[in-house]
Parts: C-alpha cells; sequence; structure tokens
C-alpha cells in the first residue's frame, strides 16, 4: 500500500508548498475537499459525486484525510450504520486553496475526446488585473 510522501518521512518537507501537498496528493483528495465544501456527505453521497473512484480508494482517501485532521466522520448509531463527513476547520482554512484550483482548472483545463488538454491563458479582464493588483500590493 501507497503512503503519502508526508509519511515518508519524519521531517515535512522545507518548502510550503511542498507540505501543503503532502496532505492534498493524490487524484481524489481535493475533488473529495471539493464536495464537502458544500457541506457534510454521507459515503455514498460522496461516492456518486465521483463516479470514477472505486469505493475501496474513496475509503483510504478519506481516512487519510482524516488522520490529517482535515474531515470528520460521525457515525450515527442506527441500522444500517449512517457516517457522515464533514470539513474539519482545519480543512476548511483549505477552501481558498481549492477553489484557486477549480477557478484555474475551468479557465485553462478542456476536455478533447476525452483528453484533458491546457488552454493558453486569455487576456486578463478589468476584474482579474484588479484583482492582481491586490495580491501584489498584498506582498
Amino acid at each position: 500500500m501507497s503512503r503519502p510522501r508526508a509519511k515518508l518521512t519524519k521531517n515535512f518537507p522545507g518548502c510550503f508548498v511542498e507540505a501543503t501537498l503532502c496532505f492534498l496528493d493524490g487524484k481524489w483528495k481535493g475533488v473529495i475537499l471539493f464536495h464537502l465544501m458544500g457541506g457534510t456527505q454521507r459515503f455514498n453521497a460522496l461516492r456518486r459525486k465521483m463516479p470514477g473512484i472505486t469505493q475501496r480508494m474513496l475509503t483510504k482517501q478519506l481516512r487519510e484525510l482524516e488522520d490529517a485532521g482535515l474531515v470528520s466522520r460521525t457515525v450515527h448509531p442506527v441500522v444500517p450504520p449512517h457516517v457522515d463527513y464533514d470539513l474539519t476547520p482545519l480543512g476548511r482554512s483549505l477552501e481558498p486553496v481549492v477553489r484557486a484550483l477549480a477557478a484555474w482548472g475551468e479557465a485553462h483545463v478542456f476536455c478533447n475526446d476525452g483528453r484533458q488538454e491546457l488552454k493558453e491563458p486569455q487576456p486578463k479582464t478589468e476584474l482579474q488585473k484588479a484583482a492582481l493588483k491586490y495580491f501584489e500590493a498584498a506582498e
């Protein structure tokens, strides 16, 4: 079984970008976080939103996100078992990162005959220029 990069060494990587990506690596973790930003979800609801993921992989990714403290798991004592997943406050703090990834993908990725391809950036709108000025001023 593969382990996330963060678990392969005893120390976190020196770069903050790499350290953050350790918690988001894998094909599905970012997608799971994206769907949980909409609120609490049951396991099968998450699975229906991601038809390409297997039950085993969804379980594994949810456990890793839970171990990292990004997702909480609530088991309700009913028959059949009812399990809810939600973002923790720490997981909610990744919302701007996940939204930025979604916005970038919407602007630069398109599907062509089942393949994902990158689009060339479009000229910046006035709103994008204003946002860039804001972030440059913050540095």
